[in-house]
């Protein structure tokens, strides 16, 4: 039998098919929100960036609560993907989190316990990396989760320190 019949002796969906934890990452997977997050964290962004422009003496108390934010934590998860780093000391990897539990529960899952105040980070990985004059460096990895959390976190504080940023400043700078 062919796989790509259509008549009604064919094949079932790919989505009846599925076990019953499998159907809601494929459904998460197709409402894809990747596109929305990236758009309302820019949006997000930019309100935090306009306040600090336009307010230099305003002081911003409530910012934990952003980090943890479901569109945050989403895009800060694409951002540090698409850097195809290594695993951390916890050994895990882009590859397990969609095999195991997923991307939406991952998520939910550092949601959860940044907003419970129990997050604690993971020591990082040490590995020797060989230098062009014959000897090493330490370099440190951090794992995943870290790295998202990291990012999450750059991504609120990023726009409020570029509205201080001196326009002639080069260094470390996004689009700079």
């Amino acid at each position: 039998m062919s796989d790509n019949k259509t008549t009604s002796e064919g094949r079932d969906p790919a989505l009846f098919t599925l076990a019953k934890g499998q159907k809601a990452e494929m459904i998460a997977a197709m409402l894809d929100t990747s596109s929305s997050s990236k758009e309302t964290v820019r949006a997000l962004q930019r309100k935090l960036y306009l306040k600090a422009k336009q307010q230099p003496s305003f002081r911003f108390y409530s910012l934990y609560d952003k980090v943890y934010r479901r569109d945050v934590l989403q895009r800060a998860f694409d951002l540090v993907r698409q850097n195809k780093g290594k695993s951390g000391i916890d050994g895990v990897t882009f590859e397990s989190i969609d095999s195991g539990m997923g991307r939406t529960a991952y998520i939910e899952e550092i949601r959860e316990t940044l907003k419970a105040k129990t997050y604690r980070a993971m020591p990082v990985k040490r590995v020797e990396i060989p230098k062009r004059n014959g000897g090493t460096r330490l370099l440190g990895i951090p794992c995943i989760k870290d790295r998202i959390i990291q990012m999450a976190v750059k991504l609120i504080l990023e726009p409020i320190f570029e509205a201080d940023f001196s326009p002639h400043s080069y260094g470390f700078r996004p689009k700079r």
